[in-house]
């Protein structure tokens, strides 16, 4: 074991419970232990910038700014998931009922396509990226890419049709937040 690996080690052992009460008080459920698994990734890539006195305050320090970034991605998750369901027409009228079913059915029939499908619509609709922008992220063509993401749009409205077949029905735009007052 080198010097690093043993500094880690000791780390690790002396500060993990304590840090994980601080993430625990925070977090509710088994993201625990990815926002602690987190911190102490950041610990071992940073580790001669932990100070040698005061590695916890340093560690509650990282645990924060990882639970910001956990907390900023849900935010661009419940985004996502509103502007890749809605359409152009604006014109439709939902009642919040229609709403809560809807994202809940935007999340179910997201999380059933396939992960190439989701990557070019997060990074159409999440990203704000045009198609070709997308194509260079993706190292496609411009057509190629503009036709994975008519055909992944396809399958989500698909999934969304499959989704909302128990409810009364679908509306087919959602509101931006901003329609709620957030």
């Amino acid at each position: 074991m080198d010097v690093a690996e043993k500094q880690f080690t000791e780390l690790y052992g002396r500060h993990h419970g304590d840090v994980w009460r601080y993430v625990a008080r925070r977090v509710v459920g088994s993201d625990v232990g990815d926002v602690v698994a987190e911190v102490f990734l950041v610990a071992w890539r940073r580790l001669s910038d932990v100070p040698s006195g005061s590695a916890l305050p340093w560690l509650y320090g990282v645990a924060r700014l990882v639970l910001a970034n956990e907390a900023r991605g849900r935010r661009r998750w419940q985004e996502l998931t509103l502007r890749v369901a809605a359409e152009p027409d604006r014109s439709v009228t939902v009642d919040h009922a229609d709403e809560v079913v809807s994202q809940h059915d935007i999340a179910v029939a997201f999380s059933r396509l396939p992960d190439a499908d989701q990557e070019v619509l997060r990074l159409v609709a999440w990203e704000r990226l045009t198609a070709a922008e997308a194509a260079v992220v993706l190292g496609q063509s411009r057509a190629t890419c503009a036709m994975r993401l008519m055909r992944a749009r396809r399958r989500l409205r698909a999934q969304l049709g499959a989704a909302g077949e128990g409810t009364q029905r679908v509306p087919r735009t959602v509101p931006s937040m901003s329609d709620w007052g957030g």
